[in-house]
C-alpha cells in the first residue's frame, strides 16, 4: 500500500484525477517549500514477530531493509534475519528473503552500513541460550548485493570483545544511583541491580552478551564505531575498528543506570554524542559524550526528550542539522516522533509525529539520508491487523510544517 504527499502547486482538477486514479492522499500545502512525505508497508501484515530493522541506500539508489522475524525473541529458535529491497523509482518492495539464519538459534536485532569501498555490512546477534546475556554479535560482508534476492556474502565472522574490567567503577555508580533514586526504584529494578552486582566480577558476563541495535558511525579518520549494548548490565559500549573492520576492540563502557542501544552523532569540533534508550528510572533519552573518537565517554546524563524504554536512532544531515527518531512518551510506544536540531543537539526546535495511535506500537526506528537528501525511516509497525515494517520518506520541510501530527 502506498500513500504519497508531494506538495507543489497544481490545479484542483488535476489533483482530483490523481486521487481517483492513483490513491494519492493530500496534506496541507506549505507555501514556502515543497513538502515530501510518503510511506509504504514493506510487506503485508504478519502474525509472526517482525522487529528491529536496519536500512541502507545502495550505490545504485536502491533501498535495502533488514529485520528479524520469528515466533519469539527469547522463547523460540525459528527467528531469522530477513531483508527486502525497494528498487530506485519503484513504489513496491520486493518479497522478503532470508539474510542470515543460524538454524536452531534465534537471530535478532539488525543494523547495516555501506563502507567506503561500497561493501555492504550486516550486523546482528545470535542468541545462544534464549537469554540476552548469551548473545554473540555477528557480521557479514558482501560486494554483490543489488541483484534480486539476498546479498552474496563474501565473509562472515563474530565480534569478540574483551573490555577492561569495569566492575569497580560500575559498582560505585550503582551505589550512587541507589542513593539518588531511592524513592523511584521499583522492586523489580532493585532485584535487577542486585543481579548486576552479583555478575560484575565474572569475566564471561563482561565479554558475552553485547549486541547491536543502531548503525555504525564512520569517523573522518576511518575509524568505525559499532554501538553495542548489554542487557546483562543495562549499559553500552563501542566495538572499535581502525582497520576497516578486519579487527575489533572495546571502548571503555558508557556507564549509567539503564542506558542502552546508542546512536552516535558528531559535532563540528569532533565531539561525539551518544543518545541512548532509557532502561532505568528517568523516563528520558540518555546522553554521553566522547572527545577522543569514542574510546572514553563522559558520565551518562539525561536529555529533555522523553523515552519509554524503546529504541531510538539519529543522523547528522548533509546541511549539518541533527535528526532523532524516538517514541515521544515516557510511558508507551503508541507514538513515534521526529525531532530536528540546528545547533548540534543543544536544542530541538522542531518536532512532528509520524504515528500516534493508542492501539498500536511503533518502535525501533532506523534512519538514513539518501543521496538526494531525502530522509528515509523504517520502523516496526505493530497494530491489531498484525505486524510489518513501515518505510517513510520525508524531508525537513515536512518536519517543520507543524509542531505535532
Amino acid at each position: 500500500m502506498l500513500r504519497v504527499v508531494s506538495l507543489v502547486h497544481h490545479r484542483v482538477g488535476v489533483w482530483t484525477w490523481l486521487v481517483l486514479a492513483l490513491g494519492v492522499r493530500l496534506a496541507q500545502a506549505d507555501e514556502s517549500a515543497s513538502v515530501v512525505f510518503e510511506w509504504q508497508y514493506v510487506f503485508p501484515f504478519e502474525e509472526l514477530h517482525n522487529h528491529a530493522p536496519g536500512i541502507v541506500e545502495c550505490p545504485n539508489g536502491d533501498l535495502l531493509v533488514s529485520w528479524y522475524r520469528g515466533s519469539g525473541e527469547r522463547s523460540a529458535d525459528d527467528v531469522a534475519v530477513y531483508g527486502a529491497r525497494l528498487r530506485q523509482g519503484e513504489k513496491k518492495w520486493s518479497r522478503p528473503f532470508v539474510m542470515a539464519d543460524r538454524p536452531g538459534f534465534p537471530d535478532c536485532n539488525t543494523c547495516m552500513m555501506i563502507d567506503s569501498k561500497k561493501r555492504l555490512w550486516l550486523f546482528w546477534p545470535t542468541i545462544i541460550a534464549n537469554t540476552w546475556e548469551s548473545c554473540l554479535t555477528n557480521y557479514r560482508v558482501a560486494t554483490e548485493y543489488t541483484q534480486d534476492g539476498p546479498p552474496r556474502w563474501d565473509h562472515q565472522d563474530v565480534i569478540l570483545l574483551k573490555p577492561n574490567d569495569f566492575s569497580a567503577a560500575y559498582r560505585r555508580l550503582l551505589e550512587q544511583a541507589v542513593e539518588r533514586y531511592r524513592d523511584q526504584l521499583t522492586e523489580d529494578l532493585r532485584r535487577e541491580i542486585k543481579t548486576i552486582e552479583s555478575r560484575l566480577d565474572e569475566k564471561l558476563y563482561q565479554r558475552l552478551g553485547w549486541q547491536p541495535r543502531c548503525k555504525p558511525t564512520v569517523l573522518p579518520s576511518g575509524r568505525i564505531l559499532l554501538p553495542l549494548y548489554t542487557d546483562t548490565f543495562s549499559i553500552s559500549i563501542m566495538a572499535v575498528s581502525d582497520d576497516g573492520g578486519r579487527t575489533w576492540y572495546a571502548s571503555e563502557p558508557l556507564l549509567g543506570l539503564g542506558n542502552i542501544q546508542p546512536t552516535i552523532l558528531r559535532r563540528n569540533d569532533g565531539t561525539l554524542v551518544a543518545y541512548m534508550r532509557e532502561n532505568g528510572v528517568t523516563g528520558r533519552i540518555r546522553v554521553s559524550e566522547s572527545t577522543d573518537d569514542g574510546l572514553h565517554w563522559s558520565p551518562v546524563t539525561s536529555s529533555s526528550l522523553p523515552n519509554p524504554g524503546a529504541g531510538i536512532d539519529g543522523i547528522r544531515l548533509a546541511n549539518g542539522h541533527w535528526l532523532l527518531v524516538y517514541n515521544d512518551s515516557s510511558e508507551n510506544r503508541h507514538n513515534l516522533a521526529v525531532a530536528l536540531s540546528d545547533d548540534e543537539g543543544r536544542s530541538w526546535k522542531w518536532k512532528r509525529r509520524l504515528e500516534d495511535d493508542p492501539n498500536g506500537r511503533f518502535h525501533y526506528p532506523a534512519v538514513i539520508q539518501g543521496a538526494d537528501e531525502s530522509i528515509h525511516i523504517v520502523y516496526s509497525y505493530h497494530v491489531r491487523e498484525g505486524k510489518t515494517m513501515k518505510h517513510v520518506r520525508l524531508n525537513e520541510a515536512w518536519i517543520k510544517g507543524a509542531s505535532s501530527r
